[in-house]
């Protein structure tokens, strides 16, 4: 299996926002390379969002501008499987900024490793990213984009051991859910498949 794990924090509530970046590229069930970037957002940071990620505006004063790294991340994101806890939230940092500074978006499928932990493991108490990083033992600084990325990263890992398989079609399957995915000047949300009973695997 291969895939780009991606993480954002903003600096404020505008999802055009983002001031910093993480990404951890899985090849196999190992994590292969990684990439972080504090990002200047030409904007005003958010007191509360700066308590969550301890960001500040003269923390990223001298970073690169989301257009200055865009060629960079669009190299990790194109025409590969793209994975976040609660996607929607990076995906949406992603085509915000890009319709801010008028860029075509990556054609690239995603998958959200909040919901497949929901699928894997219904019985967790939440499927926060620290929540079900907890149950597999694994410690993180939270809210630190690449830790962050990493995290969601092995998560996934671990849901494909717990189905035994490495083939992305066949875990899919067995989850059922389907991937989203972005395109130019559009998207499509993940779904998973709705059942009136909960889902079993059977091996």
């Amino acid at each position: 299996m291969q895939f780009v794990s991606i993480d954002f924090e903003t600096a404020n509530e505008r999802r055009n926002s983002p001031c910093a970046v993480g990404i951890a590229v899985v090849d196999g069930e190992e994590i292969v390379d990684e990439f972080y970037s504090l990002i200047n957002p030409m904007m005003d940071f958010s007191p509360f969002n700066t308590r969550v990620h301890g960001i500040t505006a003269e923390d990223a004063s001298d970073a690169p501008t989301f257009a200055q790294l865009w060629l960079t991340l669009d190299s990790y994101l194109s025409n590969h499987m793209v994975v976040a806890h609660n996607a929607s939230f990076d995906m949406s940092v992603i085509r915000h900024t890009l319709d801010y500074f008028n860029f075509t978006y990556p054609e690239m499928d995603y998958l959200c490793t909040a919901n497949i932990s929901r699928c894997v493991w219904p019985d967790l108490t939440n499927h926060k990213l620290n929540t079900v990083a907890s149950y597999h033992g694994i410690r993180f600084d939270h809210h630190h984009a690449l830790e962050d990325a990493r995290v969601a990263a092995k998560i996934l890992i671990e849901a494909f051991k717990t189905y035994e398989t490495d083939q992305m079609d066949i875990f899919l399957g067995k989850c059922g859910i389907s991937k989203g995915r972005i395109y130019d000047r559009g998207y499509v949300p993940p779904k998973r498949e709705q059942t009136k009973r909960s889902r079993k695997i059977y091996f």
